[in-house]
C-alpha cells in the first residue's frame, strides 16, 4: 500500500476527547499506509477551552474545523450531523474514529453508520446506569452504532456484552487517556502555577463542578459551594471554575468565593476560582494536591493513576474501576456528606501508596494496541473488498 492509503478522519469536540485522540494521532503518523486527519468539531471553541490543548497535546492544527459552537444538546447535536455528513460525503474517509461521550462524540458515529463508514469508539463501554445524563445516551448510541469499540475496563466489556454487542468488535486496550498523562506528566511537574497560587505542595485541595445535575439545580449548587466553604477552613480551595458553573453562580448571586487574579497569594483558607487551566498547568495542580473534589469522568481517571484521593460528587460513577482498584470515592450529592467524607479524607492524611499500581494496561501503550487493531482491520477490510471485487 502506498503512504497514506487509509484516510482516518479522528473527531474531537472537546476537551476530554483531545487528551484521548493526541497519542491515538501521534501513532497513526508513525505509519505510512495510514492518513489520520483531525476533525474538530469545535463543540469547545474558545482558548482555554480548546486551542491551548491542541497546543500541549502536540496534536496539530485541525485539518478541519466545523466550528459549531455550543447550543442546546439536540441542536448542537443537529448540526454537528449536518456539517460532518456534509464533510464525509465531500472527502469520504475509510474510518472515522471518536472517543468519548460529548454530543459530538454521539453525532459524529451516527453520520458515519448512516454512511456505511467504519467507526472506531475509543472509551466504549462505560456506563453510569443514569439516563437522565446526556452523557449516558451518548454513550449508548455510539456504541451502538460502531464497528471497533475499544474498552478501558473489564466492566466496560460485561457492559457492551449485555447489550448484545457482538464481542469480536470489542477490544480491551486500557486508557489512552492515561497516555496523554504520563507523556506530559514531567512537563506538567515543572508548572508555576502552584508558585503563582502560593500554595505548598498538598497544601490545598482541587475543585471542579460542571454536570447539569449539580450545576443547574438552585439548590443543589449553593449547598454545595457552602459544604466546600467550610472544607476550605481547613485547607484552601482552588476552583478552576468551568464558564457554565461561573454564570451559574452569578445567576444565583453565591458569594464566598474570591476570584485569583493571577498576581495575589491565595490566602491560607478559602475558595478561590480561577479560569479553566491549561492541561498542563490542571495536571501539575491536581498532582501536587492534598485531595480533588469533582464531578468529572476524566478526573477520576488521572487522580487513580496519580495517587491523589478524589471525592466524586455524583450518585454515580461510569468508572468503577476507579473505585474498585483506584484513589477515588464516591459519595453522592448531599452537602454534608461531602463535608463529612473530606475532612475524614485529611484528617487521614492520605499519602500516595510507594507501591501504588494503577488499572491493568493504563501503562501509556493504549494508543499502540489502538492503531495496531485499526491496521489490521483496514487491511483486512481492504483485502475482503478486493476479493469481492475480484469474485463479480
Amino acid at each position: 500500500m502506498g503512504k497514506g492509503n487509509f484516510k482516518i478522519f479522528n473527531v474531537v469536540g472537546a476537551r476530554p476527547n483531545m487528551m484521548k485522540m493526541a497519542p491515538i494521532m501521534a501513532e497513526m503518523r508513525s505509519h505510512s499506509e495510514l492518513n489520520p486527519v483531525l476533525v474538530h468539531t469545535g463543540q469547545h471553541y474558545d482558548f482555554a477551552m480548546s486551542q491551548v490543548f491542541l497546543e500541549q497535546l502536540k496534536l496539530g492544527e485541525p485539518d478541519y474545523n466545523l466550528q459549531v459552537g455550543s447550543g442546546t444538546h439536540h441542536a448542537q447535536t443537529a448540526e454537528v450531523m449536518r456539517r460532518f455528513g456534509e464533510l464525509v460525503q465531500a472527502d469520504r474517509p475509510d474510518l472515522i474514529v471518536v472517543a468519548g461521550d460529548v454530543n459530538s462524540t454521539m453525532a459524529c458515529a451516527l453520520v458515519g453508520a448512516k454512511e456505511l463508514i467504519p467507526v472506531a469508539h475509543v472509551e466504549s463501554g462505560l456506563r453510569s446506569f443514569d439516563r437522565t445524563m446526556p452523557e449516558e445516551i451518548n454513550r449508548v448510541v455510539t456504541d451502538s452504532v460502531s464497528d471497533i469499540l475499544f474498552t478501558t475496563e473489564s466492566s466496560a466489556a460485561e457492559n457492551l456484552l449485555h447489550e448484545g454487542i457482538d464481542p469480536n468488535k470489542i477490544h480491551f486496550v486500557g486508557n489512552a487517556m492515561i497516555d496523554s498523562l504520563i507523556f506530559a506528566l514531567d512537563t506538567a511537574r515543572k508548572s508555576t502555577l502552584r508558585e503563582r497560587l502560593g500554595v505548598q505542595q498538598g497544601g490545598y485541595i482541587v475543585l471542579t463542578l460542571h454536570r447539569p445535575a449539580n450545576v443547574d439545580d438552585p439548590v443543589r449548587l449553593p449547598a454545595a459551594l457552602e459544604a466546600i466553604a467550610k472544607i476550605s477552613e481547613d485547607l484552601p480551595v482552588i476552583f478552576p471554575i468551568h464558564p457554565r458553573t461561573a454564570a451559574r453562580a452569578t445567576e444565583l448571586g453565591i458569594a464566598g468565593m474570591h476570584a485569583w487574579d493571577g498576581t495575589q497569594t491565595v490566602a491560607a483558607n478559602g475558595v478561590w476560582t480561577m479560569p479553566p487551566a491549561s492541561y498542563i498547568d490542571f495536571l501539575g495542580l491536581v498532582d501536587s494536591a492534598a485531595m480533588v473534589v469533582t464531578d468529572s469522568g476524566g478526573i477520576q481517571e488521572e487522580t487513580t493513576y496519580l495517587g491523589v484521593p478524589c471525592l466524586t460528587f455524583r450518585d454515580n460513577t461510569e468508572r468503577p474501576v476507579t473505585v474498585t482498584e483506584g484513589t477515588n470515592r464516591l459519595i453522592g450529592t448531599d452537602p454534608e456528606n461531602l463535608l463529612r467524607e473530606a475532612r475524614l479524607t485529611l484528617s487521614q492524611s492520605l499519602q500516595r501508596a510507594k507501591c501504588y499500581t494503577p488499572p491493568n494496561l493504563w501503562d501509556g501503550h493504549a494508543s499502540e494496541r489502538i492503531v495496531a487493531i485499526i491496521r489490521n482491520y483496514l487491511t483486512t477490510a481492504g483485502l475482503s473488498a478486493s476479493v469481492a471485487t475480484a469474485a463479480r
